[in-house]
Order: structure tokens, then sequence, then C-alpha cells
């Protein structure tokens, strides 16, 4: 498998000579053998258009195979029929040092999947700490560095984010989602750097669309994070920040070809994995990735 692309080469920045390193990462991922669109939840699901879930098994495939290539260990939980956006693992929870808050979904149609994950938690090893408040996991819990951004505004409630404060004793920062399209956090941000500190880079910095967020919300990222990559909208509605990065590798999808220059010019390697038939369910490559910190 290829790490590289074909994009045309752009005029080196002051970035672009950091030292990128590669950090081992560990994910949960579902085969999505159950995968269709029979009900509308998000904006991107019209149970109209037809789905094909062989087409979908192919592009998990390949995403799951990357991963493998680039070193990462995935491990797979059972997918569950009658749950179709099981596959969407990401939702599943939250995960730091060894301790799983567990999902608490907004919609009746995924309510089942939280306790499926909670289970496969306990039973690989992990601390799980039940859910009170509505969460959907990592999809609006994003750890940058020491601190948790947490999305709000369609899926998880605020009283979640102090719910998570608590269960891992880490600072908060709640951010305000506005426009539909991006309802979870990790549609609108993207962590470039899963390690900050030791072993890491010096500080964590991010890639996020200021469109997705209401005013106060894009203040507080402007005043943490001045050197995050703007990502335009054209980006931002093919699922390009819905993207894994291990520091170095970034993967993406194909279409946000903006996004990808700019990250080559910041010294990332973009790495392009399409999952646009998994895009019909409002999902794509970080949708389909849960981070197991240990």
């Amino acid at each position: 498998m290829s790490t590289q692309n074909t994009a045309p080469a752009t005029a080196p920045s002051a970035e672009a000579s950091v030292t990128r390193i590669q950090q081992h990462r560990s994910y949960l991922m579902c085969r999505p053998e159950h995968f269709t669109v029979s009900y509308t939840i998000n904006p991107w699901m019209e149970p109209a258009n037809p789905t094909d879930t062989a087409k979908a098994v192919a592009q998990w495939q390949v995403l799951y195979d990357t991963y493998v290539a680039l070193g990462h260990d995935v491990q797979l939980i059972d997918p569950i029929e009658g749950l179709p956006d099981m596959v969407y693992t990401a939702n599943g929870g939250f995960v730091i040092g060894g301790v799983a808050y567990g999902a608490k979904f907004r919609f009746q149609e995924r309510v089942p999947e939280g306790p499926a994950f909670m289970e496969w938690f306990a039973a690989n090893g992990f601390e799980v700490a039940a859910p009170v408040e509505v969460n959907e996991g990592e999809g609006d819990f994003l750890l940058v560095g020491d601190t948790i951004l947490a999305g709000t505004g369609f899926r998880s409630t605020g009283d979640s984010h102090r719910e998570l404060g608590e269960v891992f004793g880490k600072e908060v920062v709640s951010l305000n989602l506005v426009d539909p399209r991006f309802y979870h956090l990790d549609t609108a941000i993207s962590v470039l750097d899963p390690v900050q500190g030791e072993g890491g880079v010096e500080k964590a910095n991010i890639a996020y669309l200021p469109g997705a967020f209401d005013d106060e919300s894009r203040r507080i990222l402007e005043e943490r994070y001045p050197d995050a990559i703007l990502v335009d909208d054209e980006d931002g509605a093919v699922f390009g920040l819905n993207s894994a990065s291990d520091g170095l590798n970034v993967i993406i999808s194909p279409r946000a070809k903006g996004f990808e220059a700019q990250l080559r010019e910041r010294g990332y390697n973009p790495v392009l994995v399409d999952l646009s038939e998994l895009l019909l369910g409002g999902g794509g490559i970080k949708c389909c990735t849960l981070e197991l910190r240990r």
C-alpha cells in the first residue's frame, strides 16, 4: 500500500521542515456487514437512496488494511444485525488510560449500541464508566494533548461534558456546533498530533472547519490553537476533517483536495482512503475508528 499521493507540489512553508513523528496507535473497528440506511438521524441519511453493503465492506477493508500496513493495532467488535451504524465505532465510547466512558445515544435506533460497546470494553480489560448523560463518545470528545475538546449542539449534551471531566479528571473545553451537517465534533475537527510532550510534539495541533461552530467556540479555538489548519467548507462537506492521524500519516478522504495540500505544507503525509459508501450513513474515516488508549 502506498502512503503517498499525486497532489501537485506546493511551495514549502516554515512548518514543512518540522519532523513529524509517527506514533503507534490502537483502534477499535467494526466490519459493516449489516450496513444500510433505513432511517434518518442526520442530514446525510436518505433511506430512498440505495446502499451497497458489499461496497461498504470493501471500502472499510481498505481502511482496516491501511492501519495495519502502517503498523497500528486494530481490534474488532462483532457487528450486530439490526444495528447498521455500529460500523461508526468512534461513537461507542471514549477511552483514556484504560478507562472507557460509555456512550448513551440520543436516538432510539442507536441506543442498543451503548451496552454492546460497554460489554466489549469490559471483556477486553478496560475499566468501564457507565454514562448517566447523553453522549456519543469520541464522535463528540477529542483528546488534544491533555485537554478534552467536547462538542454539543446536536448529539451529546452539555451535562455529559461535566460527567466526562469527573471521569477523567482532565480539563474539558465545550464547543457548540451549529451546522447540522457537522453534528459530531469529529466531523469538524481533526486532531493532527495524538501525542504531546515526551515522545511527541511540544504542542498538539488541530485542523478545523470554522463555519461549523458558533462565535464563542471559534474564539476559543482561535485562542488555543493559533497555528491550526483552517479547512474550507468544500473540504468539510466531503468529511475531510473526519480523519485519523498518527502524527505523521493523516488518513483523509481523497476528495478533500485543499486539506490534502494544507497537510503537505505542514509536513504531514496525507493517505487517501475513500469511504464514499459509508458517507451515505453520515460517517467517514474517524467515525469508523475509536482510539483505544490504555
